[in-house]
């Protein structure tokens, strides 16, 4: 009898233009990022990847299967292709090739009884339509900046602003990075589009973030955590994937990050562990396990690393 899954991620791997490699790219993608971080963290864990035939054969996909992530790809004629360029003023990313749709393929049984479900698109690849193949009882995370990026092929991408779907409606968990929305965007607005009871995670970088809890009529206070520091940043690429995976994790498995989490909310301070380890190495081989996270949470133990926040707007500053 196969094993119940735990969390089911989904979305398409892209591929990142990398000269010092000898294929000239390396696999990325938030849903490679996502998976590996649950599947180290210790959660039986699924994946519905979207492929090229370049990405379907990745030894990057061994990475993910070695830590005990059990895979399905799925055969694209076209997948993602992003050049990224990494300035003082933030990343620059060009799309190479946007890639198309991910379709709804069908699921092996032990994967439907999945306590969470994780929608990780990287170039608006994961329609509306997937909404309704979660079932209803299942918690829902959803990484939005995947959902806001404009691609034309040879063009910088260029943020999209935020629209209702169904996708989000549905989801619990939802995150997205300050980088991906105007500055001058109202929390408010943003958590009409949620419904009452999920969260919204906005990370700020080195500046820590923000997870705002949806009320009946609006958003009720929020918190502001501060961003774990890290020993040397060699690659951001995924941080906000791992960060958001591992904080869904402590959603359906609480004492994931110690026994006196069994009945908390969401551990802010795990993942923000999990996100600061990612950055300090290349690619996927950086996504860290929960022994090394439980390590730099002890080191943090003495920072005041959440407190509560009055933030309006994505753009507000942290430092205020």
């Amino acid at each position: 009898m196969a094993q119940r899954i735990e969390v089911v991620h989904v979305g398409s791997a892209c591929r990142d233009v990398d000269h010092d490699d000898p294929r000239g790219w390396r696999l990325g993608g938030g849903v490679t990022y996502a998976a590996l971080t649950t599947a180290r963290l210790g959660l039986r864990t699924a994946a519905v990847v979207g492929v090229d035939g370049p990405a379907g054969e990745g030894h990057e996909l061994d990475e993910l299967r070695a830590a005990g992530v059990d895979l399905l790809l799925v055969a694209l004629p076209e997948g993602p292709v992003y050049h990224n360029v990494e300035t003082a003023s933030g990343r620059v990313q060009t799309c190479i090739q946007p890639g198309v749709e991910l379709p709804i393929v069908p699921l092996p049984g032990s994967w439907l009884g999945a306590a969470a479900w994780s929608m990780v698109p990287v170039a608006g690849e994961i329609g509306d339509a997937w909404a309704a193949v979660v079932p209803p009882t299942a918690f829902v995370g959803l990484a939005w900046q995947g959902l806001l990026r404009r691609l034309v092929s040879g063009e910088r991408v260029t943020p999209r602003p935020p629209e209702p779907s169904s996708l989000l409606r549905r989801a619990d968990l939802v995150g997205v990075s300050h980088h991906d929305l105007d500055p001058a965007t109202s929390i408010r607005d943003l958590t009409r589009l949620l419904h009452p009871g999920a969260q919204l995670l906005v990370t700020r970088g080195d500046h820590g973030g923000l997870l705002v809890t949806v009320g009946p009529d609006g958003t009720s206070p929020s918190q502001r955590y501060l961003p774990t520091p890290t020993y040397r940043e060699v690659d951001p690429t995924g941080a906000g994937d791992t960060f958001l995976a591992a904080l869904l994790a402590t959603a359906i498995r609480p004492n994931i990050a110690g026994r006196h989490r069994a009945r908390r909310p969401l551990d802010l301070r795990f993942a923000a562990a999990a996100g600061s380890l990612v950055v300090e190495g290349p690619g996927l081989s950086a996504v860290p396990d929960r022994a090394a996270v439980n390590v730099r949470l002890v080191r943090e133990r003495v920072r005041r690393a959440i407190r509560p926040s009055t933030d309006t707007h994505v753009g507000e500053d942290p430092s205020v």
